[in-house]
């Protein structure tokens, strides 16, 4: 029932954040679209933090960021002249296609202090459709469809599943959706798809005869169709079809390695917008000669 488990591995992003990183993973690049998956936090801002622990302007192409938290607040500003703070059981869907550049500030932290907890995921784009035009949305309220059932409370982020449709235009068949548990409660893992997985945020599960803990992700396989809380426990379940081959370097996702290149290059030359209310500043392209883990999108 269980094709793979995959540990989140801890990364650095700069000014002492951390980040718990599950995709892309050396043996399993992607589940369905999903190419990148990090938990985020949870982690407690004190007020008057440094601004260094912000993600600053940084580039994407061929990928859409799917931004979805717990808790606390982000402050999205990006090239397309959007600013839009996202907060808990909210979404930002952030379309690059063929290209876009944003930053994430913590403000509401910097001026309140705040408890950071949420998940960043990216979604690679289908052939076709990795350099239409770049787009954003927010998402909040009858967009993101609510459920209870038997000591589940469900809400969908992004796709279709469980009989329901969420509200972000999405580009490839795919499911995104939060659970969160009872202790000894039961859900049900969507089966429409090729390709799927799910995610302990909080808490215990069991699947498949075994307990799983939080920092997990587990890569299903055809037979599985429920899993059961051990304890409270907070549950991303994930998947869709595949996309074909992607690559990825930093920021950027393509079919294409040349492509990849272009992005980098553009990016050093000074060729990508910035966002008009936040252009101070900015990710340089890392000098590595291999790619780098990328920033938080």
């Amino acid at each position: 029932m269980i094709d793979m488990i995959i540990e989140q591995r801890r990364r650095k992003l700069g000014g002492g954040f951390e980040v718990g990183r599950v995709l892309p993973f050396a043996k399993r690049r992607m589940v369905g679209p999903f190419i990148f998956f990090d938990h985020i936090g949870p982690v407690d801002l004190p007020a008057g933090i440094e601004r260094s622990v912000d993600v600053r302007p940084h580039p994407h192409i061929g990928l859409a960021t799917v931004t979805y938290l717990f808790s606390g607040e982000i402050m999205h500003r990006d090239s397309l002249g959007v600013e839009q703070p996202i907060r808990p059981q909210e979404v930002n869907w952030m379309t690059a296609g063929r290209g876009i550049t944003h930053s994430e500030r913590f403000e509401h932290a910097r001026a309140h202090g705040d408890r950071l907890h949420g998940i960043q995921a990216w979604v690679a784009l289908p052939d076709g459709m990795e350099e239409i035009a770049p787009s954003f949305s927010h998402h909040a309220g009858a967009d993101l469809p609510q459920w209870h059932d038997a000591g589940v409370a469900g809400q969908l982020i992004a796709g279709s599943a469980y009989g329901l449709t969420a509200g972000a235009a999405t580009h490839s068949p795919l499911f995104y959706a939060h659970l969160d548990m009872a202790p000894g409660s039961t859900a049900e893992i969507p089966a429409d798809y090729s390709e799927r997985a799910l995610y302990i945020a909080t808490g215990a599960v069991e699947l498949d005869g075994m307990r799983h803990e939080s920092g997990r992700m587990l890569v299903l396989g055809a037979n599985a169709s429920r899993v059961r809380a051990l304890e409270r426990a907070t549950v991303m379940v994930l998947g869709g079809e595949p996309v074909g081959e992607r690559h990825l370097y930093w920021n950027f996702v393509s079919s294409s390695k040349d492509r990849l290149a272009q992005a980098a290059a553009d990016w050093k030359a000074g060729r990508m917008k910035l966002p008009d209310a936040d252009d101070a500043e900015f990710i340089p392209l890392p000098d590595e000669p291999a790619p780098p883990a990328p920033a938080m999108s």
